[in-house]
């Protein structure tokens, strides 16, 4: 089983992801102090958990589901890999690897994600 979170502003207009089997298992609407430009001051939090065998499928579904504009990532994880997926580029790698969690780091600061939204669980 794998699970993750995903802000359901981050989509993009228009986009669908239909074919990969997601169980939310919490919903969540929050104010958020560390918005990046771009992004509104509160938002909805949908915690999801789906079959670990769709984890690759789902990393590109949501690759092409998120605006690119805003600073927009999804985090979800499998027992031994985490997923981060931004707009047209998914990072992986072992769980609880901090080297391997500094590309995807890097990454989101490269497109304005502020610090205080790099705490993804891995």
């Amino acid at each position: 089983m794998l699970e993750g979170v995903l802000i359901a502003e981050s989509l993009r207009v228009g986009a669908e992801l239909a074919d990969v089997p997601l169980r939310v298992t919490k919903i969540a609407r929050m104010e958020v102090e560390s918005a990046a430009a771009g992004q509104p001051g509160q938002w909805t939090l949908l915690d999801f958990a789906a079959e670990e065998a769709d984890a690759e499928r789902l990393a590109e579904r949501l690759a092409d589901c998120l605006a690119p504009t805003g600073g927009w990532y999804v985090n979800y994880h499998t027992d031994a890999e985490a997923f981060v997926v931004f707009a047209g580029k998914v990072f992986r790698y072992p769980r609880r690897d901090a080297e391997g969690r500094l590309p995807a780091q890097d990454y989101a600061r490269s497109i304005g994600i502020p610090e205080a939204q790099l705490d993804w669980e891995d």
